[in-house]
């Protein structure tokens, strides 16, 4: 069986270390803690690693986040990975930093990078892991919020959220989507 699972964000050190860049942040230490490396490729940067016997191909699309679904759309055709194969990482602001939630499907939440796999991919049923990065900014300050670097005390937890993340990925790929939100939807690891 073979998997994709895409971590959202915006390539450039301007966006490094940036609360919209958690789906990078997460398949960064998910490839860090396997010992594998990324290779810059067609539409993105993706490394190949096998779980159980079960291939997982992971992209950090290099097409910015709103044209994400050009990446994504390429790399499920090149690998001929089935829709329900597929796993998006991706940032929310509207749940409370350090909050991960997997759904099978649903709305792209005002999320550009989301809208735009949607619209290549036809429909949104898709699962996807929704990492809270809170929504503490001021009306009109949502894009330097998305775009800002995570406070000291959002640092600290950062690591183990990443874990976390990574931990959600092996059990997608492993058990199923519908056991891994019974498992990680409960519990938040907190």
């Amino acid at each position: 069986m073979k998997y994709l699972v895409v971590g959202l964000g915006n390539i450039g050190p301007e966006y490094a270390d940036t609360r919209h860049n958690i789906g990078f942040d997460v398949l960064d230490a998910f490839v860090k803690a396997s010992n594998a490396v990324f290779e810059d490729k067609r539409y993105g940067a993706v490394c190949e690693l096998k779980l159980k016997g079960r291939t997982v191909v992971l992209l950090k699309p290099n097409t910015y986040m709103n044209l994400s679904g050009k990446a994504v759309s390429y790399w499920m055709q090149k690998e001929k990975v089935a829709l329900e194969d597929l796993l998006v990482v991706v940032d929310d602001l509207a749940l409370p930093f350090g909050t991960l939630r997997l759904r099978g499907q649903g709305s792209d939440g005002g999320h550009n990078g989301l809208k735009n796999i949607n619209t290549l991919l036809g429909t949104n049923a898709y699962a996807r892991l929704r990492l809270g990065i809170g929504n503490d900014f001021r009306r009109g300050e949502q894009i330097d919020y998305v775009l800002g670097s995570w406070t000291a005390e959002e640092s600290e937890a950062l690591p183990a959220l990443l874990g976390r993340g990574g931990e959600v990925i092996t059990s997608f790929v492993l058990q199923g989507l519908a056991r891994t939100m019974n498992v990680f939807n409960t519990n938040s690891g907190k």
